[in-house]
């Protein structure tokens, strides 16, 4: 009953109380980034939710868009702003996905929605991510973020939907706020990006 039903209720509930209470954070720190982002506050991006179902993200931009001489994006650490260091540190520029949490593209707890282009790597195990709404954060999360490899975060993100439960959402809340809080593993410069996924043959 709670995976089909008061898991989603709890969801749209809150996220609607968490964008009042956020919302002069929001406000404040969307502003800041008009000004360091050239009036590009915000980051957009497809991706898979459950079912594979497409969606786009929304969070808040932490680094520009600046490229090399042959046009690619320079590296994560390059482009980061001084402002997108502070949002990110602190997981500020997750607190627009409670939109995609209302609109029900997303939940506050379940795997993280990765890129679109690794939906045909997965093995048959690791689809089974896909059987729950995506999540702002989740099992593998609170368990080493990026610093853990794509095997083992794909295997707590199965073990997140075999074993979904109320009392498991409150748990992973409880060690999300705590992370935060101390900033474990929170966007440090050491794993602001995990390596790109291509395929269980080649971890």
């Amino acid at each position: 009953m709670y995976r089909l039903v008061f898991k989603r209720l709890l969801d749209f509930l809150a996220a609607f109380f968490g964008l009042l209470i956020l919302s002069p954070v929001l406000i404040i720190v969307i502003i800041v980034l008009l000004f360091s982002n050239k009036g590009k506050p915000f980051f957009f991006q497809t991706r898979p939710g459950k079912d594979g179902k497409l969606f786009r993200i929304i969070k808040l931009k932490s680094m520009n868009d600046k490229k090399d001489a042959n046009g690619e994006l320079l590296p994560y650490k390059d482009r980061i702003t001084k402002t997108g260091a502070f949002v990110r540190k602190y997981s500020l520029d997750e607190i627009p996905q409670l939109i995609n949490v209302l609109k029900g593209d997303m939940s506050l707890i379940g795997p993280r929605p990765l890129l679109e282009q690794y939906l045909p790597l997965y093995n048959e195990r690791q689809k089974k991510r896909h059987l729950v709404r995506p999540g702002i954060t989740g099992w593998a999360q609170v368990n080493g973020r990026n610093a853990i490899s794509w095997s083992q975060k794909f295997e707590y993100d199965v073990w997140y939907v075999e074993n979904l439960s109320l009392l498991l959402d409150i748990r992973i809340i409880f060690k999300t706020i705590k992370k935060v809080l101390i900033k474990e593993g929170v966007n440090n410069q050491e794993n602001l990006n995990m390596p790109v996924f291509t395929g269980n043959d080649n971890e």
